[in-house]
């Protein structure tokens, strides 16, 4: 199905208004046989087409919250790592222990451990029969960033060098902000299933084939012309109001 925008989807609710707001002129003349475009139900339809907008609305804004939460929390950890590397570096750490931090570092940056070759330079080892697979390195993902971050603090819980004074360096710190990172992730990820699982109920709401507004607009708009005709005022008033669907 195509997407189309929130804009369209408030239009539609919106046309589905005015429509019942024609049809209420209309009187008794508007006697459908078709229960779910009598008029009680086209209001109730009309009541749950705006609750779906509005709940999508409110999952919406939790969402973009979670998300502006995520990313202010995250936005420090980078210069925190280069502290984190200068206290281990300044320890009695073996090179072993460097290096091993240093690879995870690497990845918590995104960062290759050699320059990325150029076009050229794979062009000429492919000549030479050289196989040339440089894979992107980028770990800047929240999830793979968090993994990485616990792996770094493992490391250095097992390195008994590792002892800064500063208290944002500590292990216990560091374990802190993990939890509060990997808190704030799933705040993200929770916000968004219940973003998604209210878009869903509001596209049923609105284009489930046969009982969604649009097809049951589209219904009240074909019962109205069969009973005034192509050409009376009653149709040219409804005929004008678009349902837009997501097919």
């Amino acid at each position: 199905m195509a997407s189309i925008s929130e804009t369209s989807h408030a239009k539609n609710v919106t046309n589905l208004e005015s429509l019942i707001t024609s049809i209420t002129a209309f009187g008794t003349s508007y006697n459908p046989s078709k229960d779910s475009i009598k008029l009680p139900a086209l209001q109730i339809l009309l009541t749950n087409s705006n609750n779906s907008l509005i709940a999508v609305n409110t999952a919406q804004s939790s969402y973009s919250i979670a998300v502006d939460a995520r990313e202010v929390a995250f936005e420090p950890l980078g210069k925190l790592i280069t502290r984190v590397n200068s206290a281990l570096k300044a320890s009695d750490s073996t090179v072993q222990i460097d290096e091993s931090a240093q690879t995870i570092i690497r990845k918590l940056r995104g960062k290759r451990a050699s320059a990325k070759l150029t076009d050229e330079e794979k062009q000429a080892l492919e000549a030479e029969g050289k196989a040339v697979n440089q894979i992107s390195v980028s770990q800047m993902g929240y999830d793979t960033r968090l993994d990485n971050f616990d792996k770094l603090i493992s490391l250095l819980s097992t390195v008994p060098q590792y002892n800064p004074n500063e208290e944002d360096l500590k292990i216990n710190s560091l374990k802190a902000l993990y939890a509060d990172l990997k808190t704030k992730n799933t705040d993200v990820v929770t916000a968004y299933i219940q973003l998604d699982n209210a878009r869903n109920r509001r596209n049923v709401v609105l284009y489930k084939p046969l009982t969604g507004l649009v097809d049951l607009a589209s219904d009240t708009k074909t019962y109205i012309k069969s009973v005034f005709g192509a050409t009376s005022p009653q149709y040219k008033q409804v005929t004008k109001l678009t349902f837009i669907s997501r097919s």
